[in-house]
């Protein structure tokens, strides 16, 4: 079980041989690496299951391979055209996980030199078109933990603009707590070569523009997003775990957020983020130990926006009613009230 969907698994991955399972979408959710809030969001593991499904398919659609194998209805394993109903439940085709081995402050990653194929690519790869306010990037540009010249750019970018080109990041997936990594790092850290790297930004890039054009549809900007990678059997790379959802990506309209990022903005100015972060510059490996507080549910009316949010996207994506749900203009309108009179000020 994982903070926001579980997996059932139905053949398990074996050495040189693929697994299969399902994903269970749930309307849990998580911020800060917190794991499952004390509150859900409702509605929002169908419309997850649902967006992913349709981006999966269009990935298809274009050659890039993925571990997707369709939807679940009445047990059932079917392409989106052909369910009468949102489901909950994504069939994908399994991967081993070689997990990194703790030793103090670092992890061990020599398994993935003798290991060759059918597993997980221990890297989640970011993509930035532009830098939102509270961006982890902008922050590390700030306290010098990288440089423009590091990411190609000839200025220092202020918050909400658009880079001069898309700038693709990576850090470690299988931590306890995620770590950013060069390019150079990344290679040694997961045995990658040259190419494969090449190709895995090639891919990314390529994803980022397939999403930017769908959201673009629904006048939203597409800010940033993650994706993930494995080998199959052959070591050729899969588009695996979920890809261009509110999760996985950041859309914004008119500066307000198109994703849980509204709950992040919340939750920001409660004494349990503070502790949140305290904690994680004293231990980054055990930091949820330290923490003393609980994180406050959320305000009945900003969760059940929240919900409102992710069920309106997936019908104004798609194209398809699947949710009885508001536009997702007035929607975000209300939103951003309920925001900036919650916080005083503009949540920009």
């Amino acid at each position: 079980m994982g903070s926001v969907k579980d997996l059932e698994v139905l053949e398990s991955p074996a050495e040189g041989k693929t697994g299969r399972g399902r994903f269970i979408f749930s309307d849990r959710y998580s911020v800060f690496d917190w794991g499952e809030m004390p509150d859900h969001i409702t509605g929002k593991g169908k419309a997850l299951c649902i967006i992913g499904a349709y981006f999966f398919e269009k990935l298809e659609e274009m050659g890039i391979k993925t571990h997707y194998r369709g939807v679940v209805e009445n047990g059932a394993v079917k392409p989106l055209s052909q369910i009468a109903g949102p489901t909950d439940i994504m069939e994908v085709v399994l991967l081993r996980v070689l997990k990194p081995t703790p030793q103090g402050d670092v992890y061990d990653y020599s398994i993935y030199k003798k290991e060759t194929s059918n597993f997980l690519i221990p890297l989640e790869v970011i993509y930035r078109n532009y830098l939102p306010e509270g961006s982890g990037l902008l922050k590390r540009l700030r306290e010098g933990k990288v440089t423009i010249e590091n990411l190609g750019l000839s200025q220092m970018p202020q918050p909400g603009q658009r880079l001069e080109k898309p700038v693709v990041d990576l850090s470690t997936k299988l931590e306890a707590t995620d770590r950013y990594l060069s390019w150079e790092e990344a290679g040694t850290l997961a045995n990658l070569t040259e190419r494969e790297l090449e190709e895995i930004k090639r891919i990314t890039l390529l994803v980022n523009d397939i999403i930017t054009r769908e959201v673009n549809r629904l006048g939203l900007l597409h800010e940033d997003g993650k994706v993930e990678f494995g080998f199959d059997e052959s070591r050729g790379l899969l588009m695996v775990d979920v890809l261009g959802t509110p999760d996985e990506s950041r859309f914004s309209f008119n500066n307000i957020p198109v994703s849980k990022e509204a709950a992040r903005i919340w939750y920001r100015k409660t004494d349990w983020f503070q502790d949140v972060e305290e904690a994680k510059k004293r231990d980054r490996l055990s930091w949820k130990g330290l923490v003393k507080s609980k994180p406050p549910a959320l305000p009945l009316r900003l969760a059940e926006l929240i919900a409102y949010l992710y069920r309106s996207f997936c019908n104004e994506l798609t194209g398809r009613r699947w949710f009885p749900s508001p536009s997702l203009k007035d929607i975000l309108s209300e939103l951003n009230s309920l925001i900036s009179a919650d916080l005083g000020d503009s949540y920009e």
